[in-house]
């Protein structure tokens, strides 16, 4: 069956705040191509409104970003496409930390692999009950590359290591204590109640004080991504035209389990 046509996304603006929902239910809101431009689009119309203070990055359906588009990235037949599409994500990924307003994570669903980036990314995350996290690369002959860039600065040392090695899952308050999360709610109108909390509370701040600030606390990690970007894209691209690989995302989209299941 062939994919939905039409936007990935819905942007919309209410009262200083520009919302930004992913939309494309029928692969649990993937990273394609055409979402992660009009992810950049809507980061850019942030940017360049005086009257946004802020930008909210949500979700429709049960799942928040389940990663790589899989029925793109498996159709790489030489390198060259795969190692696009990884810069593509890094510029995506840096284009959050460096938009001089704040961005707020809103999950309510699940968070695989490359989604881990986008959340990793945000200045503010507040999630619920019913998201969970996994970084799920080490399981289809991958590593979490191009996310560690904004996902490793985020998690406890331990914690990353378990998590990233593993590619088990874990849930919001585990997120929350490893430093994924900034606030863990129950359920969806106390996480509602919760942003619309941070978001009144930078309706108090001045323009230039939010900018200068972001700048300030995001430093470091701007300077690690465009440190690591060529290393850690490049061994995306890697991986992603390996045997290996194609085992596992042949055998993820087959549901079936891949030959190096014990």
């Amino acid at each position: 069956m062939s994919a939905p046509q039409g936007p990935r996304t819905r942007t919309e603006t209410t009262a200083g705040v520009l919302t930004i929902t992913l939309d494309s239910p029928h692969n649990r809101n993937a990273l394609s191509d055409q979402l992660v431009s009009e992810v950049l689009e809507g980061l850019a119309a942030a940017a360049g409104d005086e009257d946004v203070r802020c930008v909210v990055l949500t979700h429709t359906g049960n799942t928040f970003c389940a990663g790589a588009d899989l029925s793109e990235a498996r159709g790489n037949t030489a390198g060259d496409p795969a190692k696009e599409r990884a810069d593509q994500l890094v510029d995506l990924l840096r284009a959050i930390v460096a938009l001089p307003k704040p961005v707020i994570g809103r999950i309510d669903g699940h968070v695989r692999a490359g989604g881990m980036g986008l959340v990793g990314a945000c200045d503010i995350v507040i999630a619920s009950e019913a998201s969970t996290y996994a970084l799920t690369e080490s399981r289809l002959g991958l590593a979490a590359s191009v996310i560690s860039l904004t996902v490793l600065p985020r998690l406890d040392p331990r914690a990353a290591s378990r998590w990233f090695l593993t590619g088990s899952r874990f849930d919001v308050i585990e997120a929350a204590r490893t430093g994924l999360v900034t606030q863990a709610v129950a359920g969806s109108d106390e996480l509602d109640e919760a942003v619309a909390r941070v978001t009144r509370d930078f309706g108090s701040c001045s323009p230039q004080g939010l900018r200068e600030t972001k700048a300030l606390v995001t430093h470091e990690v701007l300077a690690h991504i465009d440190a690591h970007r060529e290393r850690v894209a490049t061994q995306s691209a890697r991986l992603f035209v390996s045997e290996e690989a194609r085992e596992g995302m042949l055998s993820f989209m087959d549901k079936r389990a891949p030959r190096w299941a014990s």
